[in-house]
């Protein structure tokens, strides 16, 4: 599993007020394209669109793998089969004193539920694309390197590009 680590350099730096552990999948539908989340946002950390990865936090009593599970369900309307655990990624949002500890698994859809909106973050999604996964990479290799943005992009570009290479080695690639 790959394990990566990324500091924040758009936000100033004024310490680690609390750890947030977070569960994201790449999910693939039945022909194989990726879920990604266009996201629109206005607020303190930035006016920006972006893609982003179906996914947030770990609740209380919680493993990684119900979290993942658990999002899904809410941001996509999908029950998901996990397929295998993708990266570790440890990141910063400096603006909200937050370390993440982001856990990254390779998913499919299953059974559609409808989905439910828990979380003010969930908000921020203004509509869940499927693509095939170079389209995917390619769009977050265009995202801007500013912001929110940026931060996203570094975290996710690497677990998507590791997601085309067991997709791959399993015979998936479209």
């Amino acid at each position: 599993m790959l394990e990566l680590h990324f500091h924040d350099d758009q936000y100033p730096f004024t310490g680690v007020t609390h750890v947030r552990k977070v569960a994201r999948a790449i999910v693939l539908d039945e022909e194989n394209r990726i879920a990604i989340h266009e996201i629109y946002r206005n607020d303190m950390f930035c006016n920006q669109r972006y893609y982003e990865t179906p996914g947030g936090g770990v609740d209380e009593g919680e493993s990684y793998e119900e979290a993942v599970c658990r999002e899904c369900e809410e941001e996509l309307g999908y029950r998901v089969e996990i397929i295998a655990p993708l990266a570790d990624v440890k990141d910063y949002y400096n603006l909200i004193g937050r370390e993440n500890h982001n856990r990254f698994f390779l998913a499919r859809r299953k059974e559609e539920v409808g989905k439910h909106f828990a979380s003010s973050g969930d908000l921020f999604i203004q509509r869940t694309l499927y693509l095939p996964v170079d389209e995917a990479i390619r769009l977050y290799e265009q995202q801007e390197d500013t912001l929110v943005s940026k931060l996203v992009k570094q975290r996710e570009l690497p677990v998507l590009r590791l997601a085309k290479e067991e997709m791959a080695r399993r015979g998936w690639n479209r």
